[in-house]
């Protein structure tokens, strides 16, 4: 009598299924690459704040007009710096989703992330 599961499933996955997985698991390392080496900018106060983020989050730079630096108002400064982080963090968060979403067809793979 033979074991495994019923129907003749089998215990494992086909060549085909693990070909498949393992095309996906080098086009996302691939697409980490890109997404890494990718630049997202944002600005705030009408482009009185810009910041610049890669694909890691980590900031490369912040550009401040002039104009908005006013020692009596540092907090308004402040809240222009973060809100220009945030929006580039939050873009290159959605660039790194929408690929993420090409290849993968929409799956949710939680364990490869």
């Amino acid at each position: 009598m033979k074991r495994g599961f019923p129907g003749g499933m089998g215990g494992g996955m086909n060549m085909g299924m693990i070909k498949q997985a393992q095309k996906m698991q080098q086009d996302m390392l691939r697409m980490q690459e890109e997404l890494e080496n990718k630049t997202y900018t944002a600005t705030a106060g009408g482009g009185a704040v810009a910041a610049t983020v890669n694909g890691k989050n980590k900031v490369l730079e912040i550009k401040i007009a002039p104009e908005v630096v006013d020692p009596d108002d540092t907090e308004m400064l402040q809240d222009l710096i973060l809100a220009a982080i945030n929006e580039a963090m939050k873009q290159a968060e959605e660039a790194t989703a929408a690929e993420m979403k090409k290849i993968t067809g929409g799956m949710s793979i939680p364990s490869l992330f």
